[in-house]
């Protein structure tokens, strides 16, 4: 736990000097807590990113701590915020280790940049490790790059994938997936979808389509739509989900590239306009870098001195 401690905090390291950085300059030299530092932490929390909406949802529940726990010092002042912010996110959590359905089919989307094709590949090495039979389907078959890279992880991961020529109808990768992986017993499924079409396709129509493809042959699927965001865009990345969820539904987010940005706390904003999951990060460019998200283990990272470790 203390190593993953520390590969999270050493993750939003950028976000931490932004963020705690400065509310811990407002909160250092003994000052006491009351309207204008709070004041002060809520303009913190807004330009780093983390919105307004979500800034003044937090702020108002950390005042209410404040006020009921009689809060007096920057210990505990730092305390409540990480567990306010903890309690921002919605609880559910996706289970690696049963699928409640066999093949269980994940649908990643997210507009082309975001490293979504690179995180199905990740996600991809993490179910197998866990003793999943692994199916990739390459339904971006606008850019022949995304199926070449796909088609280059699948090999480094040793995972099956399934494809088409460039420019071929996605959804025919989609239903070809899927009778693929009836045939071989898949116990997972994830389809890359495209992040931007040509002018004379839309993206979201695109996309429907392929859920439509793929409740033709399981008609419950797909089960998670999981969307893929660049934690370098902040606020840009609220509105891209907000356009996902509206067309195909989002049951959960990735949020990539965590650890180059002090945009992190963006993460909040998502989470709280949304009220949908974040289930992973990326905090580097190993493959073991997307790791499961915790709120608690976030919120603690984010708000924990040096001197504080993981128990």
């Amino acid at each position: 736990m203390a190593d993953f401690f520390s590969k999270i905090k050493k993750g939003i390291a950028r976000t931490r000097e932004q963020m705690f950085g400065k509310i811990s300059g407002a909160i250092g030299g003994g000052r006491k807590i009351d309207e204008d530092l709070l004041e002060e932490i809520e303009e913190i929390l807004i330009s780093s990113d983390v919105g307004v909406e979500a800034t003044l949802d937090l702020m108002e529940r950390v005042k209410q701590r404040v006020r009921k726990e009689k809060a007096s010092d920057s210990d505990q002042l730092l305390e409540l915020l990480a567990d306010e912010v903890a309690g921002m996110f919605p609880e559910k959590r996706f289970s690696e280790d049963m699928p409640p359905q066999k093949p269980y089919i994940i649908m990643m989307i997210g507009v082309n940049g975001t490293g979504k094709t690179t995180s199905t590949a990740k996600l991809a090495a993490r179910f197998k490790s866990g003793g999943k039979k692994v199916l990739l389907a390459a339904a971006d078959t606008f850019r022949a790059a995304a199926v070449d890279q796909l088609q280059v992880w699948a090999e480094r991961v040793d995972v099956d994938l399934i494809k088409q020529q460039s420019g071929s109808d996605p959804g025919a990768v989609a239903f070809d997936a899927m009778q693929a992986a009836r045939s071989r017993d898949a116990d997972i499924v994830m389809v890359d979808t495209a992040g931007r079409l040509h002018t004379k396709v839309n993206l979201m129509e695109e996309l429907k389509k392929i859920k439509r493809v793929i409740q033709k042959v399981y008609p419950e699927g797909p089960h998670l739509n999981l969307l893929v965001l660049d934690a370098t865009t902040g606020q840009n990345a609220i509105k891209q989900a907000q356009q996902f969820k509206q067309a195909v539904g989002v049951d959960g987010v990735v949020l990539t590239k965590l650890d180059g940005t002090a945009k992190g706390g963006s993460i909040i904003g998502i989470a709280h306009q949304l009220n949908v999951p974040v289930y992973y990060i990326g905090v580097g460019e190993q493959l073991d870098d997307l790791q499961p998200f915790d709120p608690s283990l976030y919120a603690r990272s984010l708000f924990a001195s040096g001197k504080e470790t993981a128990v």
